[in-house]
């Protein structure tokens, strides 16, 4: 809250632009995806990754670009973050990357097979990103997005989430995803869904890295990000006092296929 006792206004473009100082923790501590996943998309698509030219836009890192890749798909990573496509080159330098957001796509028309936001598309502006997708998708191609969320329905997740939006001035708009298919828009156009569920058992430090590489944590000044962290990494340990815990996951993912 403000002195006034009004809501902090919440900066979309500072919370975007935050990913490139915490690239390496992004990298060592963000969950993957399951084989499953891509068993899923290659059934909502209508078509196998294999041989399909895909652009993995809001790569990141190259997590999800990488497994797409080791699919057989011919991907190209598109990231504006200097930062993250950094760490993507190192890991993957036989991907290309190429700078540019979601909202203006820097490719021709009807180039490709699939255009994939893994964890990334809620910093787009659905109202253009959705037409930039569909412009550079050839017939029958397909715009695939998917989120991790954790499950809150666990009962040391929900108290993680109180005390998060408790001590973080931004934490509910990032909490978890806004994955509503509606935000998926066009005429006469379909959307298919699938819902998975998994979970991941991570070190204690692992949790940490995972919550100092969100954005609702990057964009704090280190004085003020480092007694959150430090109270959450205590609540951790009392809570898992081997320092292994196991992370539950509903992965959300809605295909929107061009006619």
């Amino acid at each position: 809250m403000t002195e006034q006792g009004n809501p902090p206004v919440y900066d979309t473009a500072a919370h975007a632009n935050s990913f490139g100082p915490v690239a390496a923790q992004y990298q060592a501590a963000r969950p993957s995806y399951p084989d499953a996943l891509f068993d899923a998309l290659e059934r909502l698509a209508g078509r196998p990754l294999a041989g399909a030219e895909v652009l993995d836009v809001g790569a990141g890192t190259g997590i999800a670009t990488r497994l797409l890749a080791g699919r057989g798909a011919r991907v190209v990573a598109v990231e504006p973050s200097e930062g993250m496509a950094a760490v993507l080159r190192e890991l993957s330098p036989d991907v290309p990357v190429v700078k540019a957001v979601g909202d203006e796509l820097p490719f021709h028309d009807a180039s490709v097979d699939l255009v994939t936001y893994a964890q990334a598309f809620h910093w787009t502006d659905p109202a253009r990103s959705v037409p930039e997708a569909l412009r550079v998708l050839r017939p029958g191609g397909s715009l695939a997005v998917w989120w991790n969320v954790k499950d809150v329905g666990v009962p040391w997740l929900a108290a993680q989430q109180e005390r998060l939006a408790a001590a973080l001035p931004t934490y509910d708009h990032h909490s978890g995803v806004d994955a509503r298919p509606e935000k998926l828009t066009g005429p006469g156009l379909e959307v298919r869904s699938a819902r998975l569920r998994w979970e991941r058992t991570v070190p204690v430090e692992q949790v940490i890295d995972d919550l100092t590489s969100r954005s609702y944590f990057a964009v704090l000044e280190p004085e003020r990000r480092a007694p959150v962290l430090a109270a959450e990494r205590a609540a951790l340990l009392a809570e898992f006092p081997d320092g292994q815990v196991t992370e539950p996951y509903r992965l959300d993912a809605f295909v929107l296929s061009k006619p």
